[in-house]
């Protein structure tokens, strides 16, 4: 029987220390943070000193030395106090520290946003000298050829100031968005299992689309998307309006087109976009057998959208406390090395964790920390499966982020979206393969499988569709199309009948779900969740199957960083993006998970 510490909110004095992150590694007291806000101030000014003078090997190596050290600091600054915060938000002492970081990172970005333009005004045969000339530049060359694979994108120092002085007009479109989305829009009662009344809202309504009574599922799904098509000509604007805005940027940086533009960032190629869609779209029947294998066994005459997040499988209750979660995680990640398991042991035992729930504390999940401290882990842990998954993906974005630091120097020593997901992923799938092995009760089995598939659904399917979707979208508005909130919905509507099959009642009220998806307003962000889950199923896989290299190449993927462009990285990983073979594996995993479930479900 797990203890209060699971099942309810204490003050975080009454948390005993072993469960606290040390986050003292970081700063032993707010003292020398203030000491180091000081130093970050003149670290600042002495940094402008360089605006209009590098013109030489040896000034550059000391500002892009100086420039590491900079952000290396206002970093570890911005993190604690934030980090601090998060421990408990009512504490005013560090709601003023988190105030203090953010500004000083302002103030930093402002004082630097000289440094790049200036960068660019170096030609390449004056960097091929300044290469020759001083040795401690090869250091940054792969900081200096993203920054000079810029040069092609910008406009003449006019025009650049002109968009810049756009940039908030251009925010309106999400600005619109946010406030109509978060602060305006306000959702009905409905009755929950127990027949009390409650307000749906944002962040209950998923938690309502689990429930096992199917009333409250139907009415929960029918009040939040009744509202949304009340306001869905206001969101079709803001939508419309951050498409056309993503149109005009892409036209006045020179890109192809607003996908190229954001893909350009991480030097990402078109065809990985490409080459997931269509994979995609070609593994649709295994998508659309899932729905089949979902209606038989929630013995459903009818399978509605609103059944789509329910547990396949009631009543599977797993409690795990958090010791036993460590000493789990320690046996189902054995597959990737002794050296692994002991840089997770040590985070155990070392605090990287603030494991409980406690009053004010910020809810979720994270991972996070500095070049130069422990790559802390944000949990609110409460003993179910979910939250050893989430222990464990968690730990997978910290060991990554442990191993780039302990080999690769500050400046490389993040790395992209693109990848961001991939270690976190790689963790969950070993683990899943390991606890789906070591059951011997078939129904938590299938609790776990269907666990996995949904994974898949909702990472690989559901993101590919959005990401379809932005690309129909953009599309239509470069070829000067006109679109409404009919047509968006309609556009919607096709790709969720395309994607989820004749098994499944596509509800009328799912037609306006794309207007309440923020990450529309970051465009073609969305396709990353599906190729980093992809790239990680397929990394797993190789692990699993002991391939020969597969391992160490994978180590060496961790320690990598933004030491190279993500597709490289990968791609020396084993996973190739750019072709289509990362996501058949990934398909060739679920179908697999399906076959199981199914032979499971015959017993």
């Amino acid at each position: 029987m797990l203890d209060e510490k699971y099942t309810r909110s204490l003050e975080r004095s009454e948390i005993e220390e072993q469960y606290k992150w040390a986050i003292d590694k970081l700063y032993g007291n707010d003292g020398l943070w203030e000491e180091d806000f000081k130093r970050a101030k003149t670290l600042i000014q002495e940094f402008i000193g360089f605006q209009g003078k590098l013109i030489d090997a040896k000034t550059l190596l000391r500002s892009l030395d100086h420039y590491e050290a900079l952000f290396a600091l206002i970093y570890k600054l911005y993190s604690y106090a934030n980090i601090k915060m998060d421990e408990d938000n009512r504490n005013s002492q560090y709601q003023a520290l988190a105030d203090r970081g953010q500004s000083l990172l302002v103030e930093t970005e402002s004082a630097v946003s000289f440094y790049i333009p200036e960068l660019l005004q170096l030609s390449e045969e004056e960097m091929t000298v300044f290469y020759k000339e001083e040795r401690g530049l090869n250091k940054y060359k792969h900081f200096l050829s993203d920054v000079f694979r810029q040069k092609a994108h910008v406009r003449s120092v006019e025009e650049e100031q002109l968009l810049a002085q756009l940039g908030e007009v251009a925010q309106t479109a999400q600005n619109i968005f946010g406030m109509l989305n978060n602060a305006d829009i306000k959702f009905p009662e409905i009755e929950n299992e127990s027949n009390e009344r409650i307000e749906v809202t944002k962040e209950n309504f998923v938690q309502l689309l689990i429930s096992p009574d199917r009333r409250v599922r139907h009415d929960a799904f029918k009040a939040l998307y009744g509202v949304y098509h009340q306001y869905r000509n206001t969101f079709a604007s803001a939508l419309i309006s951050n498409i056309k805005k993503n149109t005009f940027y892409a036209k006045a940086k020179k890109y192809e087109s607003p996908r190229a533009a954001a893909l350009f960032g991480s030097n990402i190629p078109i065809e990985v976009y490409d080459n997931l869609v269509a994979t995609i779209n070609r593994s649709l029947p295994l998508m659309h057998r899932y729905v089949s294998v979902r209606k038989r066994l929630m013995g459903l005459e009818e399978l509605h959208m609103y059944d789509l997040y329910v547990p396949v499988v009631k009543d599977v209750q797993l409690k795990y406390s958090y010791e036993e979660a460590q000493e789990l995680l320690a046996k189902g990640l054995s597959p990737l090395g002794e050296a692994y398991i002991g840089i997770m042991k040590e985070g155990f035992a070392n605090r990287w964790v603030d494991v409980f729930q406690n009053k004010g504390k910020t809810g979720g999940a994270y991972s996070w920390g500095t070049y130069d401290a422990y790559p802390f882990i944000l949990m609110n842990y409460n003993g179910t499966i979910n939250h050893v998954f989430t222990l464990a993906h968690e730990m997978g974005h910290s060991l990554h982020s442990y191993y780039t630091a302990e080999n690769q120097p500050f400046i490389y020593s993040n790395y992209k979206t693109f990848v961001a997901e991939v270690a976190s992923t790689v963790n969950e799938g070993i683990l899943m393969d390991y606890m789906i092995k070591a059951s011997d009760d078939p129904r938590l089995k299938m609790y776990l499988i269907n666990h996995y598939l949904e994974q898949f659904r909702g990472t690989v399917f559901r993101q590919t569709m959005f990401a379809e979707f932005e690309k129909i979208t953009h599309e239509l508005v470069e070829k000067g199309e006109a679109l409404t909130a009919d047509r968006l919905s309609s556009i919607y509507h096709d790709l969720n009948v395309k994607y989820h099959g004749n098994d499944m009642v596509v509800d009328d009220e799912i037609d306006i779900e794309w207007a309440r998806i923020p990450h529309f307003y970051n465009s073609f962000y969305v396709y990353q969740y599906a190729t980093g889950y992809s790239a990680a199923v397929a990394l797993s896989k190789r692990i699993l199957q002991k391939e020969e290299g597969a391992l160490e190449s994978y180590l060496g993927f961790l320690k990598s960083g933004d030491s190279d462009y993500s597709i490289n990285v990968l791609k020396r990983a084993g996973v190739d993006m750019t072709s289509e073979a990362p996501i058949v594996a990934a398909m060739t995993v679920f179908e697999s998970l399906l076959d199981e479930l199914e032979a499971l479900a015959e017993k």
